[in-house]
């Protein structure tokens, strides 16, 4: 239920919005003045404000700028009404913050679904701006650790693509960046974001992997109300919430084909449509996207829409896996070290020349997020100031085991079919035919790995 502060001096029309208020569940109050409506205002506030541009002692865009201006008050949910054909006004109205605008005469069905949206985006935005200050407060500055030829050049090209897009006045590019799991795609996107100038807007981070089939697309695009069942209110995409600032869509090969398509045109055109809704939303964010998968074997295979990858592949960044970085290792580890122990107060232990040894030699089938939780748990167990080989408690991972000479004489006979298709028969072997399982054990989607079933006829 919403309480509504309406700042309106025609009383007929008033009525009728209350009366239609009334109806939805929520309550208002009228204000036909200004002067009446500061007053109010310094009484209590509401959830949201309906404010005409033509009041009897003044401008409603003076109380724009005032309510703007006030730091108790800021933050309100404003949505101004102007005559039918008075276009400077709403755009007068929106450069100085309004969150929406209504034409005069206004359709009361339209302003109810104006003021569930700019309630929804309003909440979404408090809740993005409480998240920054947290993260702001609570974590390291983003930062990408490497010395290494294939790191720094990483860097340069970053560093570049930055300062390119600020001096810019258009969109800016789509990025996609390729790499293993825990390499630190999301490290790299949240760089990409805090060095640019829209490092104060909204940064979105979604997990196309994590979220249902069922839900990504209301996630994705947002709904008005009634678009569904229990869609009792309309609610904004989190591609509506990263205007002005940057959304990461993290393993986007594991988007569903049809929504694809409709990522694909928001891409081009740089609009986005709610589901049950008629009318679209221009967009200004930075879109990033990551895949720990092959892209472009996925588009061979059917499985991810060859144009939406050409599109995604504007700028491509690829982060290299641990393994093939070494001389980073202990640079890692030494800045892990010192943030677990900062962030509990303790010593920052340094290394034994066995654990960098095996730090050294370990293959890292995680990546980086695997070396961050060992050196986490390493520091949080460490009684002393030196971390040995035996805190580390590292063991050769099945994926990094090395086969056995006949096995690999085996292999080299084998053509690709024949070791795809042994490998999926392992992974149904060892997890009693659950596909789920196996894919995930293999790093597929369940719909990739139905594919291979298929093709295979397993």
């Amino acid at each position: 239920m919403l309480n509504v502060l309406l700042i309106e001096d025609e009383t007929l029309f008033a009525k009728s919005v209350l009366r239609r208020l009334q109806r939805e569940g929520h309550t208002g109050t009228v204000s036909g003045s200004l002067a009446v409506a500061r007053n109010s205002l310094q009484e209590s506030l509401p959830d949201i404000i309906l404010l005409d541009v033509r009041l009897p002692d003044g401008s409603g865009l003076e109380l724009l700028r005032e309510i703007r201006a006030d730091e108790q008050r800021h933050h309100l949910p404003v949505v101004m009404m102007t005559a039918y054909g008075e276009l400077e006004d709403a755009v007068a109205a929106m450069k100085q913050g309004a969150n929406d605008y209504l034409k005069k005469p206004v359709d009361l069905e339209e302003l109810v679904l104006i003021l569930g949206k700019v309630t929804a985006t309003s909440q979404l935005k408090r809740q993005l701006d409480y998240s920054q200050v947290r993260e702001s407060h609570a974590n390291e500055p983003v930062t990408m650790i490497g010395q290494t030829a294939s790191m720094l050049h990483l860097r340069q090209q970053l560093e570049r693509i930055v300062t390119l897009v600020n001096q810019s006045e258009g969109e800016p590019p789509v990025i996609l960046i390729n790499g293993e799991t825990g390499t630190g795609k999301d490290v790299l996107a949240r760089l990409y974001h805090a060095s640019g100038s829209w490092r104060q807007q909204p940064y979105v981070h979604v997990d196309c992997a994590s979220l249902p089939a069922e839900l990504i697309e209301a996630e994705l695009f947002g709904y008005e109300r009634g678009a569904f069942t229990n869609a009792h209110q309309s609610k904004p995409g989190l591609i509506e919430v990263a205007e002005g600032g940057t959304l990461f869509l993290d393993e986007v090969g594991e988007l569903p084909l049809a929504l694809q398509s409709k990522l694909l045109n928001v891409l081009e055109r740089r609009q986005v449509r709610r589901l049950g809704s008629t009318r679209e939303h221009r967009v200004n964010a930075h879109f990033v996207a990551a895949s720990n998968r092959d892209l472009q074997q996925m588009v061979a295979e059917g499985l991810f829409r060859s144009d939406l990858y050409f599109r995604l592949k504007v700028i491509n960044l690829d982060l290299p896996p641990l393994r093939e970085r070494k001389p980073d290792i202990s640079l890692l580890a030494t800045h892990f070290a010192d943030a677990v122990a900062r962030r509990y107060r303790l010593a920052t232990p340094s290394f034994s020349p066995q654990a960098l040894s095996q730090l050294q030699h370990y293959h890292w089938p995680g990546n980086v997020r695997e070396l961050q939780h060992v050196i986490e748990r390493s520091v949080m167990l460490s009684s002393g100031r030196q971390i040995d080989e035996t805190m580390l408690m590292l063991h050769e991972s099945p994926v990094a085991a090395r086969p056995q000479t006949d096995e690999l004489n085996a292999l080299a006979s084998m053509t690709m079919e024949q070791v795809e298709k042994l490998l999926l028969e392992k992974a149904l072997a060892s997890t009693d035919g659950n596909v789920s399982k196996a894919a995930r054990e293999l790093g597929l989607t369940r719909m990739a790995m139905r594919y291979r079933m298929e093709k295979y006829q397993l």
